[in-house]
């Protein structure tokens, strides 16, 4: 069976409407449901928990990187809709000999404009996928970044602290709302120190609510080594979903920029 990958020009798309798709990732899930499928998602994740009906009522295959094949191939998918980092490539390569699978791989904005339009393409709802792009558009467009841009550190791990490289996701949102990443010159998810986080001395740090569930006691905790700086918490999501959650992105990021101008 093909897996196919994520282009920016060119998708091979399944001969046929897939009537039974398993998503192994949160974001695209909320994104198929937001496009009009209902039945059609015959399987999703433990972690696909927008919306909150299918979280309750469908079922559930596991994690994003601890996949149940039993329950996979007791579903038959006719289409497996996948994420490159998200999920593990030697499950989905195995998922591959048996079923057709599309692999998303999101970096910027750019990539999740493109994931959103061919997911409509291959679900045969291209007319409410460019609808939710112009409405994601239109919304940014109305986004004033903070200026000047505010030496940021976002973290998303605690013992070891784990930060965001410049070709993640997250990093192309911070740009967005003005926030100047510390760590740009890494990539993906590097591992810091305290005394790493010290030397930057950071205007704003932002603990995200995802994948480590940051509390008010981590704040209380760096605010002992960084007395000047302004630190956070965030809604993960509204950061690292890039399906039609992005629709709510810039009113939450506008919200928070106030919050940190008081």
């Amino acid at each position: 069976m093909p897996v196919f990958k994520f282009q920016h020009h060119n998708t091979t798309l399944p001969e046929k409407t897939p009537k039974r798709i398993i998503s192994l990732v949160p974001s695209q899930t909320e994104l198929l449901y937001d496009l009009g499928l209902r039945s059609e998602v015959v399987g999703i994740t433990k972690f696909c928990i927008h919306p909150n009906e299918w979280f309750r009522n469908k079922p559930r295959i596991g994690g994003t990187k601890q996949l149940n094949m039993v329950a996979i191939h007791a579903l038959q998918p006719e289409l497996i809709i996948a994420n490159k980092e998200e999920n593990v490539k030697e499950q989905i390569e195995e998922l591959g000999k048996h079923y057709p699978i599309w692999v998303s791989e999101i970096n910027d904005l750019g990539d999740a404009y493109q994931m959103i339009a061919t997911i409509g393409n291959i679900v045969r709802k291209e007319k409410k996928a460019k609808e939710i792009n112009n409405l994601i558009k239109q919304e940014f467009a109305t986004l004033t970044s903070f200026q000047p841009p505010l030496s940021t550190i976002y973290l998303i791990w605690q013992n070891p602290y784990m930060t965001v490289g410049n070709d993640t996701f997250i990093h192309a949102i911070m740009e967005k709302a003005g926030f100047k990443n510390c760590f740009a010159d890494t990539t993906r998810y590097p591992e810091i120190t305290i005394e790493e986080i010290i030397k930057k001395n950071p205007a704003l740090i932002i603990l995200s609510s995802e994948p480590y569930p940051f509390k008010q006691k981590h704040i209380n905790e760096l605010q002992t080594y960084l007395p000047s700086s302004k630190i956070i918490m965030a809604d993960g999501e509204m950061f690292s979903w890039y399906g039609s959650r992005l629709l709510k992105v810039p009113e939450y990021l506008k919200s928070l920029l106030n919050t940190i101008q008081k």
